[in-house]
């Protein structure tokens, strides 16, 4: 896990100090744009004295595991998700965005959203919604079990280019020492605005969670938070 500091304890120190409530979330683990969305649920539900734990699991897993209500729910995923799990309700606004970027080893061109890849054989991460939504009916997509083994199947020239959030890729390229190799092309193929999901048991939680969220998002504290998790991140040794 990245070392940052912890941005937002001056919220949880503005908690009341009782006993908090307990809310477990999945996150797909060794995705860094999860962890980010996961320290800023962290801060909105400090404001609800509700404390979170994460359960890290591959992307499949962490949907079956949220859609049968055996933690509860999902840090970020795509706006679609309710329509293929319906026991999973969405909370507005948007928590998150990610801006699905090409990676590659020897390509250049510009990259024009998502049909401009249709030809090239393209590495995904299974389990991760915009990717497989992006690349539906494409002939060669390969689904990978995580970023890492991606980035690795990359380097090994398994598929011409590889599909991640720019972030998230970014720090995966550099954990594995191949910026000098691997590079994303311009622009994202994408921004897409991201969700908080929780079970339906805790349907009556969505709406405090979202006024939360609108609150943060309206003074600027949301988008101020993701800055200093990505800088930290991006910048840590």
């Amino acid at each position: 896990m990245w070392r940052i500091a912890v941005v937002w304890l001056s919220l949880l120190l503005a908690a009341p100090s009782q006993a908090q409530d307990l809310i477990r979330l999945a996150r797909i683990a060794d995705i860094p744009d999860q962890y980010v969305g996961g320290e800023m649920l962290r801060a909105v539900y400090a404001k609800l004295n509700i404390k979170l734990e994460f359960e890290d699991v591959p992307g499949k897993r962490a949907l079956a595991l949220s859609s049968a209500g055996e933690v509860d729910g999902e840090i970020q995923r795509i706006g679609t998700l309710s329509r293929d799990y319906p026991t999973l309700v969405q909370v507005t606004p948007a928590i998150n965005y990610i801006e699905p970027a090409v990676f590659t080893t020897r390509l250049h061109f510009d990259v024009a959203g998502w049909d401009s890849i249709r030809d090239y054989s393209i590495g995904i991460v299974r389990g991760v919604g915009s990717s497989e939504a992006g690349t539906r009916g494409m002939a060669r997509v390969t689904a990978t079990t995580s970023l890492e083994s991606m980035v690795k199947m990359l380097d090994a020239d398994r598929f011409d280019v590889m599909i991640t959030d720019l972030f998230s890729g970014l720090v995966a390229v550099r954990k594995l020492n191949l910026q000098a190799r691997i590079y994303p092309l311009s622009p994202p193929l994408d921004r897409i605005h991201i969700y908080h999901y929780l079970h339906e048991r805790h349907r009556a939680l969505v709406p405090e969670v979202g006024k939360v969220i609108a609150q943060m998002e309206a003074s600027g504290e949301l988008a101020t938070l993701r800055e200093a998790l990505v800088k930290q991140i991006l910048s840590a040794p």
